[in-house]
Protein backbone atom coordinates (compact mmCIF):
# COMPACT_ATOMS: atom_id res chain seq x y z
CA UNK A 1 0.00 0.00 0.00
CA UNK A 2 1.61 3.38 -0.71
CA UNK A 3 0.59 5.76 1.25
CA UNK A 4 2.16 9.62 3.21
CA UNK A 5 2.27 10.64 -0.59
CA UNK A 6 2.58 14.60 -0.84
CA UNK A 7 -0.16 15.04 -3.71
CA UNK A 8 -0.43 18.93 -5.05
CA UNK A 9 -3.90 19.61 -5.95
CA UNK A 10 -5.18 22.43 -8.29
CA UNK A 11 -8.93 22.85 -7.54
CA UNK A 12 -10.31 24.43 -10.02
CA UNK A 13 -13.16 27.32 -8.68
CA UNK A 14 -15.56 29.04 -10.47
CA UNK A 15 -13.97 31.19 -13.09
CA UNK A 16 -14.80 34.49 -11.27
CA UNK A 17 -12.68 32.83 -8.16
CA UNK A 18 -8.93 33.00 -8.71
CA UNK A 19 -7.41 28.91 -8.81
CA UNK A 20 -7.29 27.32 -5.43
CA UNK A 21 -3.61 25.64 -4.55
CA UNK A 22 -3.12 23.58 -1.50
CA UNK A 23 -1.25 20.62 -0.51
CA UNK A 24 -2.41 17.30 1.25
CA UNK A 25 -1.00 13.79 2.08
CA UNK A 26 -2.62 10.55 0.75
CA UNK A 27 -2.89 7.05 0.92
CA UNK A 28 -4.48 4.51 -1.70
CA UNK A 29 -7.26 2.73 -0.41
CA UNK A 30 -9.95 0.01 -1.65
CA UNK A 31 -12.99 1.42 -3.95
CA UNK A 32 -14.90 -0.26 -1.35
CA UNK A 33 -13.69 1.02 2.08
CA UNK A 34 -15.06 4.27 1.35
CA UNK A 35 -17.20 5.28 4.54
CA UNK A 36 -18.72 8.42 5.60
CA UNK A 37 -16.73 11.14 6.79
CA UNK A 38 -13.68 10.30 4.95
CA UNK A 39 -12.25 12.75 2.73
CA UNK A 40 -10.45 11.72 -0.68
CA UNK A 41 -8.93 13.53 -4.07
CA UNK A 42 -10.55 13.06 -6.63
CA UNK A 43 -10.76 14.76 -9.83
CA UNK A 44 -8.18 16.83 -8.53
CA UNK A 45 -10.28 17.89 -5.80
CA UNK A 46 -11.10 17.09 -2.05
CA UNK A 47 -14.53 15.24 -1.52
CA UNK A 48 -16.14 14.40 1.61
CA UNK A 49 -18.00 10.85 1.60
CA UNK A 50 -21.36 12.11 3.20
CA UNK A 51 -23.48 8.20 2.26
CA UNK A 52 -22.83 5.42 1.08
CA UNK A 53 -24.56 2.44 -0.47
CA UNK A 54 -23.26 -0.92 -1.51
CA UNK A 55 -24.89 -2.20 -4.38
CA UNK A 56 -25.20 -5.99 -6.34
CA UNK A 57 -26.65 -5.09 -9.46
CA UNK A 58 -27.82 -7.91 -11.72
CA UNK A 59 -25.31 -7.90 -14.20
CA UNK A 60 -21.31 -6.97 -13.73
CA UNK A 61 -19.66 -6.87 -10.00
CA UNK A 62 -20.45 -5.28 -7.14
CA UNK A 63 -19.78 -1.21 -6.45
CA UNK A 64 -20.14 1.07 -3.59
CA UNK A 65 -22.22 4.29 -4.66
CA UNK A 66 -20.88 7.14 -2.56
CA UNK A 67 -22.17 11.03 -2.38
CA UNK A 68 -19.32 13.14 -2.21
CA UNK A 69 -19.37 16.97 -0.97
CA UNK A 70 -16.64 19.41 -2.32
CA UNK A 71 -14.98 20.67 0.65
CA UNK A 72 -14.55 23.94 -0.61
CA UNK A 73 -17.27 24.77 -2.78
CA UNK A 74 -20.07 22.48 -1.25
CA UNK A 75 -21.20 20.89 -4.48
CA UNK A 76 -22.20 17.51 -4.48
CA UNK A 77 -21.58 14.32 -6.76
CA UNK A 78 -22.72 10.70 -6.82
CA UNK A 79 -20.19 7.98 -7.63
CA UNK A 80 -19.72 4.23 -8.15
CA UNK A 81 -16.55 2.96 -6.87
CA UNK A 82 -15.50 -0.86 -7.35
CA UNK A 83 -13.52 -2.66 -4.91
CA UNK A 84 -10.57 -3.18 -7.86
CA UNK A 85 -10.30 0.49 -7.87
CA UNK A 86 -8.03 2.47 -5.68
CA UNK A 87 -9.05 5.88 -4.17
CA UNK A 88 -6.86 8.32 -2.82
CA UNK A 89 -7.92 8.91 0.63
CA UNK A 90 -7.16 12.59 2.12
CA UNK A 91 -5.35 13.05 5.01
CA UNK A 92 -5.27 16.88 6.37
CA UNK A 93 -4.13 18.68 9.10
CA UNK A 94 -5.37 17.12 12.24
CA UNK A 95 -6.45 18.38 15.98
CA UNK A 96 -7.67 16.50 18.42
CA UNK A 97 -11.31 17.82 20.09
CA UNK A 98 -13.20 16.89 22.71
CA UNK A 99 -17.21 16.25 21.94
CA UNK A 100 -19.70 18.27 24.12
CA UNK A 101 -23.01 18.55 22.91
CA UNK A 102 -25.46 18.43 19.80
CA UNK A 103 -28.14 21.10 19.20
CA UNK A 104 -30.65 21.93 16.84
CA UNK A 105 -28.56 19.28 14.47
CA UNK A 106 -25.02 21.12 15.01
CA UNK A 107 -22.39 19.24 16.89
CA UNK A 108 -20.03 21.29 19.45
CA UNK A 109 -16.65 20.10 19.86
CA UNK A 110 -13.64 21.63 21.75
CA UNK A 111 -10.04 21.71 21.80
CA UNK A 112 -8.70 20.73 25.49
CA UNK A 113 -5.45 23.00 25.07
CA UNK A 114 -6.98 26.35 23.31
CA UNK A 115 -10.93 25.51 24.61
CA UNK A 116 -11.60 27.22 20.89
CA UNK A 117 -14.94 25.66 19.89
CA UNK A 118 -16.01 24.37 16.53
CA UNK A 119 -19.72 23.62 15.67
CA UNK A 120 -20.31 20.57 12.82
CA UNK A 121 -23.51 19.68 10.67
CA UNK A 122 -24.17 15.55 10.63
CA UNK A 123 -23.11 16.23 7.11
CA UNK A 124 -19.27 17.55 7.68
CA UNK A 125 -19.06 14.53 10.45
CA UNK A 126 -20.49 11.79 8.47
CA UNK A 127 -24.66 10.90 8.83
CA UNK A 128 -23.36 7.21 9.84
CA UNK A 129 -20.74 8.30 12.52
CA UNK A 130 -22.99 10.80 14.25
CA UNK A 131 -25.14 7.82 16.39
CA UNK A 132 -21.21 7.07 18.01
CA UNK A 133 -20.61 10.42 19.49
CA UNK A 134 -20.71 10.16 23.01
CA UNK A 135 -20.03 13.19 25.45
CA UNK A 136 -16.52 13.42 26.30
CA UNK A 137 -15.41 11.30 23.34
CA UNK A 138 -12.07 12.68 21.94
CA UNK A 139 -11.91 13.13 18.23
CA UNK A 140 -9.88 14.35 15.22
CA UNK A 141 -10.95 17.10 13.76
CA UNK A 142 -9.35 17.63 9.83
CA UNK A 143 -8.90 21.24 8.89
CA UNK A 144 -7.97 22.99 5.83
CA UNK A 145 -7.19 26.77 5.67
CA UNK A 146 -8.37 26.31 9.26
CA UNK A 147 -11.76 25.44 8.65
CA UNK A 148 -13.03 21.86 9.97
CA UNK A 149 -13.81 19.68 7.07
CA UNK A 150 -14.33 15.97 8.52
CA UNK A 151 -14.10 14.41 11.75
CA UNK A 152 -12.33 10.75 12.56
CA UNK A 153 -13.88 8.69 15.30
CA UNK A 154 -12.31 5.71 17.26
CA UNK A 155 -11.98 3.07 15.45
CA UNK A 156 -14.43 1.21 18.66
CA UNK A 157 -17.25 2.71 21.22
CA UNK A 158 -18.72 0.57 23.91
CA UNK A 159 -22.65 0.44 23.90
CA UNK A 160 -24.79 -1.33 25.67
CA UNK A 161 -27.23 -3.75 24.05
CA UNK A 162 -30.90 -2.54 24.76
CA UNK A 163 -32.98 -5.00 23.58
CA UNK A 164 -31.55 -8.86 22.04
CA UNK A 165 -33.41 -11.60 20.68
CA UNK A 166 -33.75 -14.71 23.13
CA UNK A 167 -31.23 -17.57 22.28
CA UNK A 168 -32.94 -20.41 20.39
CA UNK A 169 -32.46 -23.72 21.72
CA UNK A 170 -29.66 -25.76 20.75
CA UNK A 171 -27.85 -22.33 19.27
CA UNK A 172 -24.05 -22.11 20.30
CA UNK A 173 -22.14 -19.43 20.53
CA UNK A 174 -20.02 -20.28 17.18
CA UNK A 175 -23.62 -20.27 15.30
CA UNK A 176 -25.13 -17.40 13.62
CA UNK A 177 -25.49 -14.09 15.04
CA UNK A 178 -28.58 -12.70 16.43
CA UNK A 179 -29.92 -9.05 15.64
CA UNK A 180 -29.78 -6.54 18.66
CA UNK A 181 -30.49 -3.22 19.34
CA UNK A 182 -27.79 -0.68 20.71
CA UNK A 183 -28.19 2.35 23.20
CA UNK A 184 -27.76 4.69 20.18
CA UNK A 185 -30.45 3.05 18.44
CA UNK A 186 -28.31 1.08 15.92
CA UNK A 187 -29.07 -2.39 15.06
CA UNK A 188 -26.23 -4.95 15.12
CA UNK A 189 -25.29 -8.65 15.04
CA UNK A 190 -24.29 -10.29 18.08
CA UNK A 191 -23.22 -13.98 19.34
CA UNK A 192 -26.33 -15.96 20.68
CA UNK A 193 -24.39 -15.11 24.74
CA UNK A 194 -24.90 -11.65 24.26
CA UNK A 195 -27.92 -10.61 26.29
CA UNK A 196 -29.85 -7.54 27.09
CA UNK A 197 -27.82 -5.05 29.31
CA UNK A 198 -24.25 -6.42 28.18
CA UNK A 199 -22.12 -3.43 27.26
CA UNK A 200 -20.19 -4.59 23.67
CA UNK A 201 -17.56 -3.15 21.33
CA UNK A 202 -18.49 -2.26 18.38
CA UNK A 203 -16.57 -1.04 15.07
CA UNK A 204 -17.60 2.31 14.30
CA UNK A 205 -17.32 2.13 10.49
CA UNK A 206 -19.62 -0.49 9.78
CA UNK A 207 -21.69 -0.81 13.22
CA UNK A 208 -20.35 -4.69 13.57
CA UNK A 209 -19.79 -6.44 16.65
CA UNK A 210 -16.19 -6.66 17.91
CA UNK A 211 -16.17 -7.95 21.47
CA UNK A 212 -17.54 -8.02 24.88
CA UNK A 213 -16.58 -5.23 26.95
CA UNK A 214 -13.90 -5.75 29.38
CA UNK A 215 -14.89 -3.05 32.00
Amino acid sequence: MRCNRGVDLLASAPRSDPLIHYTVKTMKIDGNNIRPGMVIEHQGRLWRAIKTAHTQPGKGGAYLQVELKDVRSGTKLNERFRSSEKVERATLEQREFQYLYEDGGMYTFMDGETYEQVMLSAEDIGEDQTPYLQDGMQVMIETHENDPIGVALPDTVVLEIVEADAVVKGQTASSSYKPAVLANGLRTLVPPHIESGTRVVINTADGSYVERAKD
